[in-house]
């Protein structure tokens, strides 16, 4: 792989990175939420998310759901059910905080880490926006004078670890903004917009269709 194309997929994969999605609204609001514990099990969620996903999609896995009308219907279906289920889930619980201000990590006992890893895991790897990265544009990333094996390595640690930095530097914003954000107003403004774009995604994910 030269260092021209490197460039290039380290660009393009900062660019979708940056732009919020359910993982950055899941990691901004388990910063808040979780603002006494350490941020580690989240970040290593979304690492895991995202290889699970990229590794499924480099060893064929997009190829069968660009080409099975059944694989990719249950995939897009069990994907998008659950990120909505999330979604609902985050309005809900939005919906049910109240008043005194205070916040809202007293109000309720903070998720362990295992919980915040294995949501932080699942949301990331049904995430349609990486998803479509990963089926649609890694790819055109692959040279193929190379070894395709090695030039995957390389772009999966590249994914991986900016995704991990993205990942850190959201929850480290999150934190810094802690006494703005730790209002139960300011809580509920993050979780109905969490809820709302998780939602979102999980309807756009229902509504894939096969290239």
């Amino acid at each position: 792989m030269s260092l021209h194309l490197w460039i290039s997929f380290v660009a393009a994969t900062t660019v979708l990175l940056l732009i919020p999605g359910p993982t950055v609204l899941q990691c901004i609001g388990d910063a808040l939420a979780n603002r006494d514990r350490q941020s580690w099990s989240t970040i290593l969620g979304v690492g895991v998310g995202d290889a699970i996903a990229m590794s499924l999609s480099l060893l064929g896995a997009g190829a069968l759901l660009r080409t099975s009308a059944a694989a990719f219907t249950i995939m897009k279906t069990i994907g998008g059910a659950y990120l909505i289920y999330l979604g609902l889930r985050a309005i809900w619980d939005a919906r049910n905080t109240h008043e005194p201000e205070a916040p809202s990590a007293a109000a309720a006992p903070a998720a362990s880490a295992f919980v915040r890893f294995g949501k932080a895991s699942t949301i990331t790897m049904l995430n349609p926006k990486s998803i479509l990265f990963f089926v649609a544009f890694v790819p055109q990333f692959i040279s193929p004078q190379g070894r395709f094996f090695s030039q995957c390595a390389i772009l999966l640690l590249t994914f991986v670890s900016l995704a991990m930095l993205n990942a850190w530097l959201y929850m480290s914003l999150a934190g810094v903004l802690n006494k703005r954000l730790q209002t139960r107003t300011a809580q509920k403004k993050v979780g109905y917009a969490t809820g709302g774009v998780l939602f979102t995604a999980g309807t756009l994910t229902l509504a894939l269709k096969r290239t």
